[in-house]
């Protein structure tokens, strides 16, 4: 394990897929969702930063990071949310303070949605949300993704790192890349890689965005002002679309709003979940 990485210790069972997760701290409960290309160890210093006051659950999505990867089971964000909301009840959890970042906007927003999973709070980090969303690469991945996964190791690695690369504004430092590019480099992880992105398909959220005026719950929008994956234009039409949501835009920061602007985003959220805490007090327990 690298240096600052979490280690999820614990799993959860569902449906054939087995589900890392890891619990730190005591307090109200906080959930922290990542994305794809991602995994939990993107959260891991914040996860350990709010531990300090919150009961802080992370997980990995099945087919990511340390979660099973079975090329026989689905990946799509339909089969994701269901999951999310079925992991809450496993944990306990009837309220949590769900945190949210790229796909896990979506994950944690079709559980609310379609399959009646109840947040105390929502705060949505660049998420994948509002159509469109998707590049050139995913489309010509979910057209050839058998040759893709077939690629020599080292082609493979070649392109996931200038890949990942265009997500930070500010560039990646190694430790950042090893960390982010470590579960997609053997030969499960490569097919994964792809897997996950043949399967993306924005009718998933297309189900869901009409819906987000219905959401009676406190949410915080924050996005990079510099994210080029999803352009900071998303963050006010979103906003706009939930009724009393607070947007936070941080300057210089790109997609990886956690290794960008660690501080900033840092103490947004933690306003924001102090803020919360205290006015609802402390909600949802759990395992």
């Amino acid at each position: 394990m690298g240096f600052g990485e979490l280690e999820l210790s614990r799993t959860f069972e569902w449906r054939g897929r087995s589900v890392a997760w890891e619990r730190l701290g005591e307090g109200a409960p906080v959930v922290l969702c990542h994305g794809t290309p991602w995994s939990a160890q993107l959260w891991a210093p914040f996860a350990r930063a709010l531990s300090a006051e919150f009961a802080v659950h992370v997980w990995d999505m099945p087919g990511y990071g340390r979660s099973s990867k079975d090329p026989g089971h689905a990946v799509d964000l339909g089969t994701q949310g269901e999951l999310f909301a079925d992991l809450l009840e496993y944990w306990g959890l009837t309220a949590p303070h769900v945190i949210a970042h790229d796909y896990g906007g979506a994950v944690s927003l079709r559980a609310k949605l379609l399959h009646g999973a109840e947040y105390a709070s929502l705060a949505l980090v660049d998420v994948v949300a509002l159509r469109p969303w998707g590049s050139e690469f995913f489309r010509l991945v979910a057209e050839n993704a058998e040759v893709f996964q077939a690629q020599p190791p080292a082609v493979h690695r070649g392109a996931l790192e200038s890949y990942i690369g265009t997500a930070s504004h500010r560039g990646l430092a190694g430790a950042q890349l090893a960390t982010l590019t470590g579960p997609w480099l053997d030969a499960d992880g490569q097919r994964a890689f792809y897997r996950q992105i043949a399967e993306a398909d924005v009718r998933y959220t297309d189900e869901i965005q009409d819906r987000y005026p219905e959401l009676a719950l406190p949410v915080k929008v924050i996005w990079g002002a510099d994210d080029t994956w999803i352009p900071v234009d998303r963050a006010k039409r979103l906003a706009d679309a939930i009724p009393g949501a607070l947007l936070d835009v941080i300057p210089g920061a790109g997609h990886l709003i956690q290794y960008d602007a660690p501080v900033e985003l840092a103490f947004s959220l933690h306003r924001w979940l102090t803020a919360e805490v205290g006015r609802w007090g402390p909600a949802g327990s759990g395992r």
